[in-house]
């Protein structure tokens, strides 16, 4: 008796189903309780999602971040509502005084079936390159919903958006050659799939999460370990036979691990054996694994011995703890040693596929995203909106209020210069000079005449939580696309240059105002 695997849409729905409506902190229920009770509850509010600084991974830092997360967000959002079994727990809820911690009239509130129904986001695209101080998210609607959400907003986009943007800076050092996430395993629990789907957001060809590949619609990567050679050995066999017993599993997607006896006096001439084996039966040899040692110096001499066997189509896939430093380490020794001994170090290159884990998986250097999720206006009852702002004695930490527009700016050979954050119904190319604001120093403003200004893109889309899930490879390409268009300078790996987030010269003043006022 069989059973039919489930569907790939089955496998998706599990996959998304480790968040319910309790995926949330306890001070949203308690300020929520707050609103409903005084009677505010209603007042349509916004709230904007940013974060203030690009990872900084201690010896190097970012340049730029990569928005991920938003369409498992979008995922639970849709599903979101209070059933039964889950107000009945939140009235289980004892303070420390021993009464209800939520009172019948709250849990009557949130009950009700629509409650959600009443949210609108606007955001920047998943897959689309974003900076400090801009609103990546901007959430409207009732005051308390729109306060429920805000955990779950930063948990689903924070730790995706870091791993996008780890994973981009890796597959910008590997310099065309295939990178494959391999970090399952050293990932935070169940939550380690918002950070594979990051990285091939990003650009990773693959993954070795199964679950993951099939809910998103991509094939699983992977070789095998140390240990299947181990066992062979262990049963009297010899790495030869486990190398065979490999191949005859998948004949055409042979990749072998040869380091777990000795690399290139046994390793790779047996999986040479092996390859030409396979080629006299019809198919086309995969390649060879190195997990420890010298990767560059074995990568190279791997081959040599490739090479002269006349297997020059086989892969060469690195693993061990790499990441964006110590690829473009080894792609620098490669050219070294290629050159040494007389080999084409772009034909190298070529053939080097990167296998990726912990350093990427854990975003080695710097585990955390300082997403914030911020009160920015609350509309009164005469239909205008009245920006709200939190004041601080680190100009960092002060918000920009009200509703506003997201522009990036194009110079005219097609290269972002400068993210603009202005009002409604700012303008940048009204006038002939072009004034903006440093986002958190006052002192700093710039001026642009229009003649340098290219094109100018509008970065916001309205979210429909209804729309099915975005393709992977439009994902990509629109990650792809952005990264291209930024000046190789903000790419840098080291010390990149400060790509610019602006202020419109109207915005400054209302936010400069308002903290006046507020002050005073």
């Amino acid at each position: 008796m069989t059973t039919d695997l489930p569907a790939a849409h089955t496998i998706r729905d599990r996959w998304r189903s480790v968040r319910g409506p309790l995926f949330i902190d306890l001070y949203e229920l308690a300020m929520a309780q707050v609103y409903v009770r005084d009677g505010i509850a209603e007042q349509p509010a916004q709230f904007d999602q940013f974060f203030r600084s690009y990872p900084d991974y201690g010896t190097h830092q970012a340049g730029f971040c990569v928005s991920a997360g938003l369409g498992p967000f979008r995922a639970w959002l849709r599903e979101l509502w209070f059933d039964t079994d889950t107000i009945d727990a939140l009235g289980g809820l004892r303070d420390s005084s021993g009464g209800a911690m939520f009172g019948r009239e709250f849990l009557d509130w949130l009950a009700c079936p629509d409650r959600f129904a009443g949210l609108e986001l606007t955001a920047v695209e998943e897959g689309r390159v974003v900076h400090p101080h801009e609103p990546v998210v901007s959430v409207t609607g009732p005051l308390a919903v729109a306060q429920l959400i805000e955990t779950s907003l930063l948990n689903h986009l924070n730790y995706a958006t870091l791993i996008a943007t780890k994973a981009a800076r890796v597959v910008q050092s590997a310099r065309g050659g295939t990178v494959l996430e391999f970090g399952m395993r050293r990932g935070p629990g169940a939550g380690v799939s918002d950070g594979v789907r990051g990285a091939l957001i990003a650009g990773c060809a693959g993954t070795s999460d199964v679950e993951a590949s099939i809910a998103l619609g991509c094939a699983p990567k992977g070789t095998h370990a140390h240990s299947m050679v181990q066992a062979y050995l262990a049963n009297g066999g010899t790495e030869l036979d486990a190398f065979r017993a490999m191949a005859r599993s998948a004949p055409d997607d042979c990749v072998l691990l040869v380091d777990t006896v000795d690399t290139l006096g046994s390793g790779v001439p047996n999986a040479i054996t092996v390859f030409d084996e396979l080629r006299a039966a019809g198919h086309r040899p995969g390649g060879v694994r190195l997990d420890s040692g010298d990767l560059a110096y074995f990568a190279v001499q791997a081959a040599r011995q490739l090479d002269a066997a006349g297997h020059d189509e086989a892969a060469i896939v690195l693993s061990s703890d790499l990441d964006e430093l110590n690829i473009w380490q080894i792609l620098t020794q490669v050219d070294e040693e290629a050159e040494r001994i007389g080999l084409d170090a772009a034909g190298v290159r070529r053939r080097l596929a990167y296998g990726v884990g912990t350093r990427l998986i854990t975003s080695h250097g710097d585990s955390s995203l300082g997403g914030v999720y911020k009160l920015v206006g609350l509309q009164r009852d005469d239909g205008d909106w009245a920006p709200a702002i939190k004041i601080s004695e680190d100009p960092g930490k002060v918000p920009i209020p009200g509703p506003k527009r997201l522009l990036r700016l194009y110079d005219r050979s097609d290269t972002a210069i400068v993210d603009l954050i202005g009002l409604p119904d700012d303008d940048p190319l009204a006038h002939e000079v072009l004034v903006t604001h440093h986002p958190t120093r006052a002192e700093l403003h710039s001026t642009r005449d229009r003649s340098t200004i290219g094109r100018v893109e509008p970065l916001h889309v309205r979210v429909d939580l209804d729309a099915p899930d975005e393709p992977l490879e439009l994902l990509r390409e629109r990650c792809r696309a952005d990264v291209e268009h930024l000046d190789v300078g903000v790419r840098r790996l080291v010390n990149p240059h400060r790509y610019h987030v602006s202020l419109t010269e109207r915005l400054h003043r209302l936010r400069a105002d308002l903290i006046t006022t507020t002050t005073t």
